[in-house]
């Protein structure tokens, strides 16, 4: 579990989150969705430790990362994996290779030990018998779900995804969704998701919380988010299901 209370945060005299608190429920899938400009990724940052808030406390299931020195705020992120938008695969790597990469860099494991974990990291993504690929030699969808099974291979307690359907078409995004959304529920990771996505929402929304001009505009699940009378929320909803309509039509 991931709680932030009462988060401010400004640059140069302009305040961009106004005190936002939420928590971020293990075992379910979380959404940050909003606008452009809402201040989705300032409050992503803060929450990862790129950025300090102003006021206010980041807890990782009750250690409070502003009150953490140097060295425990390390500790605490190697519990966390990272999809990023696009993949961001290494392209000189081979897919087994891009899995192995945080094993390398981050424990004292044996080479052999190391390519087990990778290994079933990819066969849990249903990634098989593409070990030597390079990531230019597979698809988008298997390149992220490649990407995945990098996030996991450090055992993560904690997975922040990025527009993690950006680029795919709308039958692979379904198939990324829903494989988020199973290795949340049976590793209990605390998941969050920033998207603006509203087919992900309504396929894997289990916990969402839509930020608005820097604050906690509405808290809600994938069902309450279609009956909910604030106007903001609409008007994201359905202009957001408007353009994925669009886009899957081009």
């Amino acid at each position: 579990m991931i709680e932030v209370k009462n988060i401010f945060k400004g640059f140069n005299g302009v305040e961009i989150l106004k005190d936002v608190t939420f928590t971020f429920e293990a075992g379910k899938t979380n959404l940050i969705i909003g606008q452009s400009g809402s201040g989705k990724s300032v409050l992503t940052k803060c929450i990862v430790g790129l950025l300090d808030p102003d006021r206010g406390q980041v807890l990782y299931d009750g250690r409070d990362l502003a009150a953490m020195k140097a060295k425990e705020k390390k500790a605490i992120r190697t519990e966390i994996g990272m999809l990023f938008q696009g993949g961001a695969l290494f392209d000189s790597m081979t897919v087994i290779e891009n899995v192995e990469f945080p094993l390398q860099m981050f424990t004292k494991m044996k080479p052999n030990e190391r390519r087990d974990r990778a290994r079933f990291c990819l066969d849990r993504v249903n990634i098989k018998d593409k070990d030597g690929l390079y990531p230019a030699e597979i698809s988008g969808g298997m390149q992220k779900r490649v990407a995945i099974a990098r996030a996991i291979a450090m055992q993560p307690r904690y997975l922040f995804c990025d527009e993690p359907n950006s680029g795919l078409d709308p039958v692979t995004a379904i198939v990324i969704d829903n494989l988020i959304q199973e290795i949340t529920q049976e590793f209990n990771i605390t998941t969050v998701v920033i998207t603006h996505d509203m087919n992900s929402v309504l396929e894997i929304g289990e916990n969402i919380m839509f930020i608005n001009k820097g604050e906690n505009w509405w808290v809600g699940d994938r069902n309450s988010i279609l009956k909910t009378e604030n106007e903001e929320v609409n008007n994201f909803v359905y202009v957001s299901k408007f353009m994925s309509q669009f886009r899957d039509q081009i």
